[in-house]
């Protein structure tokens, strides 16, 4: 059995989460907790988390394969797993050319990190790969629950679930700025999305769905920016959250832009405009 991520979930960084805040976003709703930011192998700051809540999810969103040893990994997986069992989905993923010197052959890396989790007896219902592009997606679909897109659109979710099939996990990371006047929510969001956009992979993705160098320019073009964080009011939200569902998600996990304020304004509006 896959890890139950619920409808709805949200993705911050490691840093950013703390036992209160989890407890907080469970009593909302939320199915799933994303530790964002490449969390250590010895995922402490996941089993702070579970240890503070009671059924929520708790996901990595996602352990870089070459920052983590994979059979370290596997350890902090099984002692985890083994006090809350089943609400641990282990996503791992091979990060970007551009921050990692020893960055060769990322296809064949991910499929031996794979082998070694396999070897370890961590279930590949309980883990997912970060995914883009056809050949990672479907990687995901044959070695794991699923896949993880990160800074994509509904368009792309549609693309992935085309890709993978039926029955297999496809959960995307939406980043939001709830703010219903255009111009401040995209000051808000482009500097955030513009670290990304100098990334081979998420240039590349970006491309196939049909944006150009153009958009991309600049910290992203006005279009760009707003399919990339979605803002508005909650409704507005819920609705381009939605839209992933409606194109063949399971599950989407909401980035709410900007993370230096509390976020639990937020989330309770977005949790309460999903009807979660």
């Amino acid at each position: 059995m896959t890890v139950n991520l619920g409808t709805l979930g949200l993705w911050r960084a490691a840093g950013d989460l703390d036992a209160v805040l989890a407890a907080d976003v469970e009593r909302l709703g939320y199915g799933t907790i994303w530790v964002g930011g490449s969390p250590p192998e010895d995922l402490r700051i996941v089993e702070t988390l579970l240890d503070a809540t009671e059924r929520i999810t708790v996901a990595t969103g996602i352990v870089n394969m070459w920052q983590a040893d994979p059979v370290a990994l596997a350890r902090s997986f099984h002692r985890i797993d083994a006090k809350h069992p089943g609400r641990l989905l282990l996503g791992v993923g091979i990060g970007h050319r551009e921050a990692t010197r020893e960055y060769a052959k990322p296809f064949d890396t991910m499929v031996s990190y794979l082998d070694v989790l396999d070897a370890e007896g961590v279930p590949r219902s309980a883990t997912a790969l970060a995914a883009l592009g056809p050949k990672a997606l479907r990687l995901s679909a044959e070695r794991t629950a699923g896949a993880h897109p990160y800074l994509t659109t509904p368009e792309h979710t549609r693309f992935a679930r085309e890709t993978v099939g039926d029955g297999v996990l496809l959960a995307p990371e939406q980043k939001v700025v709830l703010d219903p006047v255009p111009e401040s929510a995209r000051r808000t969001a482009r500097p955030v999305i513009s670290l990304y956009l100098g990334l081979t992979n998420y240039a590349a993705n970006l491309r196939r769905l049909g944006w150009t160098d153009e958009d991309m320019a600049e910290g992203g073009s006005d279009a760009l920016v707003d399919a990339l964080a979605i803002h508005g009011d909650a409704a507005t939200v819920a609705r381009g959250l939605r839209a992933h569902l409606d194109a063949g998600a399971d599950h989407v996990c909401a980035q709410v832009l900007p993370s230096d304020l509390d976020p639990r304004p937020a989330y309770q509006a977005i949790a309460e405009a999903m009807e979660v």
